[in-house]
């Protein structure tokens, strides 16, 4: 499968529903969005812990320290109450978002 473009603005909300499945260390992050996008999507380090530190930073993340499934020490990452709701209100913007551009990609000629 070809993978998507990642498209600006996209990645926190990517991270919060990821993290909204259950914590996640970082690398476990990368994972789970490619799990869940069946691989379209994946996030390069690069960008994923600049943006779970901008999360953590901004009160919608919660970090703490724990133990990988390898046995190695990692931050997990967990939602907050704020993130919970930044998430919710993300997740209604963008499906109202894709509603309106499946409608003006699906427009014919006769029917305007």
């Amino acid at each position: 499968m070809e993978q998507a473009q990642l498209l600006p603005g996209t990645l926190d909300l990517l991270i919060l529903k990821a993290v909204s499945l259950g914590p996640l260390h970082g690398y476990g992050v990368l994972l789970r969005i490619g799990q869940i996008t069946d691989r379209a999507l994946m996030i390069e380090q690069g960008a994923l812990y600049p943006a779970l530190f901008r999360l953590v930073r901004q009160g919608l993340l919660k970090a703490s320290w724990g133990t990988s499934e390898n046995n190695r020490r990692a931050k997990f990452y967990e939602l907050t109450t704020a993130g919970r709701n930044r998430f919710r209100e993300e997740t209604e913007g963008w499906n109202r978002l894709t509603s309106a551009m499946a409608a003006a990609l699906a427009a014919q000629p006769e029917g305007l």
